[in-house]
C-alpha cells in the first residue's frame, strides 16, 4: 500500500504563496491620469500650423535649444544644464502643430532627464608567495554620466512661458 510522506516543504510553500498574495505593489503611475480636456500642454492660435510651428522653432532657438528641423509640423529641441559639478540635466521639448478647424493648436511636451557622474574604480590582484593573493584598489579618474531619472515636465508655468514666447513671435 502506498502511503504519502509528510514533507515540511508543502506548508512552507503554501505560506509563501499566501504571503506573496498579501504583499502590495506600488500603484501604477498611469492610474493618476485624468485626461482632462484643458491642459497646460496645448496652445490655440489663429496662425496656420506651419507658421505656428515655425514660431515654436524660433522660440526654442532663441533660448539656446538645439533644434531638429526634420519635420516642419513636429519640432524637437534639446538643451543641457549643469546644476551641480557632477550632475547634468537634459531638457527635450517636442512641439506638434495641427490644424483645428479655422485655427491651429500646438501641443508641447517637455521631458527632463537627469544624469550623475559616477566614478568607476578598478582593482588589481597581487599574489605574494606564502601569504596568498590580495586585491588592491587602483584609483582611476574614470567617470561616466549615468541616467538616474526621467520625467515629463508637468509645470503649467513652464508651458505658459513657452507659449507666451511663441505667441509674441507672431506679432
Amino acid at each position: 500500500m502506498f502511503r504519502p510522506q509528510y514533507t515540511p516543504l508543502l506548508p512552507a510553500l503554501a505560506l509563501s504563496i499566501a504571503l506573496s498574495a498579501c504583499s502590495s505593489s506600488p500603484t501604477p503611475a498611469y492610474w493618476a491620469e485624468s485626461f482632462e480636456a484643458e491642459t497646460p500642454y496645448q496652445f490655440h492660435s489663429e496662425l496656420p500650423p506651419l507658421l505656428l510651428c515655425e514660431n515654436g522653432k524660433r522660440a526654442l532657438l532663441s533660448q539656446g535649444y538645439e533644434v531638429d528641423a526634420s519635420s516642419p509640423l513636429n519640432i524637437r529641441g534639446s538643451k543641457f544644464f549643469q546644476p551641480q559639478a557632477e550632475q547634468q540635466v537634459q531638457l527635450r521639448i517636442t512641439l506638434v502643430c495641427v490644424p483645428t478647424g479655422k485655427d491651429s493648436t500646438v501641443y508641447a511636451n517637455a521631458l527632463q532627464t537627469r544624469y550623475e557622474l559616477k566614478s568607476s574604480g578598478s582593482s588589481t590582484g597581487l599574489s605574494v608567495t606564502g601569504i596568498g593573493s590580495i586585491s588592491v584598489p587602483w584609483p582611476t579618474d574614470k567617470g561616466s554620466l549615468v541616467k538616474v531619472g526621467e520625467e515629463t515636465v508637468a509645470d503649467s508655468g513652464f508651458y505658459h512661458r513657452l507659449f507666451v514666447l511663441i505667441d509674441t513671435l507672431q506679432h
